[in-house]
């Protein structure tokens, strides 16, 4: 039997490679600068962030070339430093009001425009990746000064972060067993995709992975003997992680329906079928947790696999009250991360703090060091 790190991950290089081939077609129509600092930011970061950098960059550009006077007389991918060292705090102060509402149309124009809404969070991003291109400029001396700096960023407030309750665990789990409360048409299906279904979000709540990783497991990746599998995390990093006997059931339960289904080619090695008989996409994962949900928790119409995973991480710390074993688990590179998304789940530490200590006049209050015992 191979090894479990031994393995390489063929879906993996395929997604890659796809990435990298819409990085390339986006960089076509884009100055050369934006291809210079994709490829010079190639080992430190994995392709599914650059090719968000890429698309951020064409929109940016577009924008330019279409709404403002200074960049509309040349083609977007003749602008050299010298015309985006001409980039103004008005450029984008302006570009980030447009990002709130714009229409936006395929390259072929064959389809009606797209409304385009972009709440905070969304132009933080964008706006950072402006600020990371021209930052590379800047560092690089292809330009003097670094506008994009002068530009504040969105303020974003955070918001709870939303999660299942344990009774709300065990509904959604239930559900995807005998499909109970469902509507007809859809317990048609579930039928048919029952084990898969408890498989999916079993894995999610026993262990916290993305559903992008999940996409990516291979038959080969799973070792039901350790309760082990080999996930690929962001970065393409790969990592041993371990189940609990529950989640082990539902794999083994699962795995011996997938043994009798008959992928299509190409699809051989996935773990997770589509009913199409390919490689489940995330799209469909998404879907999938949001119909059991809405059964489970119909007052929190927002859960989705992200939120398994904070399930499983509020669960984890519960447990252990260690963040850094959170950070490990979860693939997070800073443990200031996890602490950042998962500030709350001290919260109950805190009040234990205040339950510990009393002041003079409170019944429970005793004078410090009166109990002890000379020595």
């Amino acid at each position: 039997m191979v090894p479990l790190a031994a393995r390489t991950n063929t879906y993996r290089e395929e997604v890659d490679g796809r990435r990298v081939l819409q990085i390339r077609e986006i960089c076509r129509g884009l100055p050369q600068a934006c291809g210079d600092f994709l490829r010079g930011i190639a080992m430190t970061t994995g392709t599914f962030t650059r090719l968000a950098y890429a698309i951020d960059l064409n929109t940016f550009f577009q924008y330019l070339h279409a709404e403002r006077l200074t960049f509309a007389g040349k083609d977007i991918v003749l602008y050299t430093d010298q015309d985006l060292e001409q980039l103004t705090q008005a450029d984008l102060t302006a570009y980030a009001e447009y990002l709130t509402y714009y229409l936006k149309s395929n390259e072929d124009h064959t389809a009606p425009e797209r409304v385009m809404v972009n709440h905070d969070l969304s132009i933080k991003r964008k706006l950072c990746s402006i600020r990371s291109f021209y930052g590379f400029l800047f560092q690089n001396g292809r330009i003097g000064s670094n506008v994009t700096e002068l530009v504040p960023l969105p303020k974003i407030h955070e918001k709870p972060i939303l999660r299942l309750s344990p009774e709300e665990m065990d509904r959604i789990l239930s559900t995807a067993q005998d499909g109970a409360d469902l509507s007809r048409g859809q317990q048609r299906f579930q039928k048919i995709t029952a084990r898969r279904d408890y498989a999916i979000l079993s894995l999610f709540l026993g262990t916290g992975i993305r559903v992008s990783e999940l996409v990516g497991i291979n038959i080969g990746d799973v070792d039901l003997e350790n309760n082990a599998f080999l996930v690929t995390r962001k970065g393409g990093n790969q990592m041993v992680l371990y189940f609990p006997p529950e989640v082990a059931e539902a794999l083994a339960e699962y795995m011996e329906e997938r043994s009798e289904i008959e992928p299509l080619p190409g699809h051989e090695e996935a773990l997770f079928l589509s009913l199409q008989r390919r490689r489940i996409t995330q799209r469909a994962i998404q879907n999938l947790v949001k119909k059991y949900a809405a059964v489970a928790a119909p007052l929190k119409p927002r859960i989705s696999p992200h939120k398994l995973r904070s399930t499983y991480a509020t669960n984890l710390y519960h447990e252990t009250g260690d963040i850094y074993l959170v950070a490990d688990v979860l693939g997070h590179s800073s443990v200031d991360t996890t602490r950042k998304h998962y500030a709350d789940m001290t919260d109950a530490r805190r009040r234990m703090a205040a339950e510990h200590v009393h002041l003079p006049g409170d019944p429970a209050y005793k004078v410090p060091g009166k109990d002890q015992k000379n020595t």
